[in-house]
């Protein structure tokens, strides 16, 4: 085969590893737990998307090497070294925690897994779609066909099939995934989780068809029916995994969406109703604070429930024991010695429900400066091309998901972590604009 005709058949194929990866995510935790009940071997099931990844990134590589379009278009961004320091850190303090014994070979293997798949799926996606228009021609399907599936099957739970529906599939409490999930352990209050592991994580990846559902219906060329019917339906559906932090986050992906594309109405008096409304919020939350279904639905405790530590006092401990563990070791103690991946540490768990705080328990200070760098250098691209609705919505939805991290792992979880970053390494592929060229593109 001659080297030009390998290369385009090694972008074709990963091209449609990329697309096969983000289609399937979303159904990804439903998928395995099934498969696993079928044929067994639920890890290996779970690691089906790494291994791809790890074909991917063969190919990546070679693109690299021999597409000096590619080399171009990449090596020459900071962002790229920004995420090669990250990784190289990893790998440092990796090392170090391997000669130290601080923790089990699964624990760490599974701890780097967690904290770099989504930057190279990433470098990958964006390598591949800036020399195929296929990513960038089909990215509207691949985001929200699948969430469309997501969002009614979210719904179905909630209003129509039994609470133990799931458990047909294989799902078992302290096996796989828990078959219900309930808000502190009260019956009367159940949670839907969808495809997805948990109802945080579905509510988390919600955000991003939120993001694009708002996008197209505040711009009257690309809105259609569907996207006004779907938007509240989407809504719904993030109601249903009563995920406090997911509410917030889709808030302000919300709020970053209207107040991009309706500027131009933006104004005093609109700020002054959006204050008018949140002292009414404020007053409708305290006249009804005694209401049982208001304790359990937005604060997530009830004045006489039975529980003695509901989620609130968990989520309180686990991040001061957090910035605790941060204070005492500023380098951090390994990857997989905090975070999901700690649940293979010989019984060492640390889950500080804080992303940034699960990378500086495990790297330290470094880790969450080089992160918070690469999120800032994805959003500035993201918001050089914010003509494009893709990089608009998942600018938003990185808003939005930057604080549905300091309140859980988000970027931890498969689904959320391959679609976000998968998508926003298509969206590179768009060209940036100046401000000139946006207020003409706007015209």
């Amino acid at each position: 085969m001659k080297a030009s005709a390998l290369k385009y058949f090694i972008i074709s194929l990963l091209a449609s590893l990329i697309s096969v990866i983000i289609v399937l995510m979303p159904f990804h935790a439903f998928l395995t737990v099934w498969g696993s009940s079928l044929v067994g071997h639920y890890t290996v099931l779970r690691l089906w998307k790494e291994f791809l990844l790890a074909v991917a990134a063969v190919g990546a590589l070679y693109l690299l090497l021999m597409d000096i379009k590619v080399r171009t278009q990449t090596l020459t961004r900071r962002l790229l070294w920004l995420i090669a320091a990250y990784l190289a850190w990893l790998l440092v303090r990796s090392l170090i925690a391997l000669a130290h014994h601080s923790v089990t070979h699964k624990a760490l293997a599974y701890g780097d897994l967690v904290d770099s798949r989504f930057l190279l799926f990433f470098l990958i996606a964006w390598m591949v779609a800036v020399r195929t228009k296929q990513l960038p021609a089909q990215w509207q399907r691949l985001l929200l066909w699948p969430a469309f599936g997501v969002i009614g099957f979210a719904l179905l739970q909630f209003f129509f099939l039994p609470h133990n529906f799931l458990s047909h599939f294989g799902y078992v409490d302290g096996k796989t995934i828990p078959p219900i999930e309930t808000i502190n352990h009260n019956n009367n209050y159940i949670r839907v989780a969808s495809t997805l592991r948990g109802a945080n994580p579905l509510g988390a990846y919600l955000i991003l068809p939120i993001s694009l559902l708002t996008v197209y219906v505040l711009t009257p060329l690309k809105r259609n029916r569907s996207h006004i019917v779907v938007l509240p339906l989407a809504l719904a559906a993030l109601f249903c995994s009563f995920s406090r932090s997911a509410w917030i986050g889709a808030f302000l992906a919300m709020a970053v969406i209207v107040t991009i594309r309706l500027k131009h109405l933006v104004s005093q008096k609109l700020f002054a109703l959006t204050g008018v409304a949140f002292v009414l919020l404020i007053g409708v939350a305290f006249a009804l604070h005694d209401s049982a279904s208001f304790q359990n639905v937005v604060l997530h405790t009830e004045s006489h429930s039975a529980v003695k530590t509901t989620s609130n006092h968990g989520h309180a401990a686990a991040l001061e024991s957090g910035v605790k563990d941060l204070w005492h070791e500023p380098f951090g103690e390994g990857p997989g010695t905090a975070g999901p991946a700690s649940v293979y540490d010989n019984g060492h768990v640390r889950l500080a429900e804080d992303f940034y705080l699960q990378l500086g328990q495990e790297a330290g200070w470094v880790a969450i400066g080089l992160f918070i760098l690469i999120n800032v250098g994805v959003g500035y691209l993201l918001w050089t091309r914010r003509a494009d609705p893709l990089a608009l919505s998942l600018f938003a939805a990185l808003i939005g998901l930057s604080v549905v991290n300091l309140l859980a792992h988000a970027w931890a979880d498969d689904t959320l972590a391959y679609v976000w970053w998968g998508l926003a390494g298509i969206a590179m592929a768009q060209p940036a604009m100046t401000e000139k060229q946006l207020k003409k593109h706007h015209a």
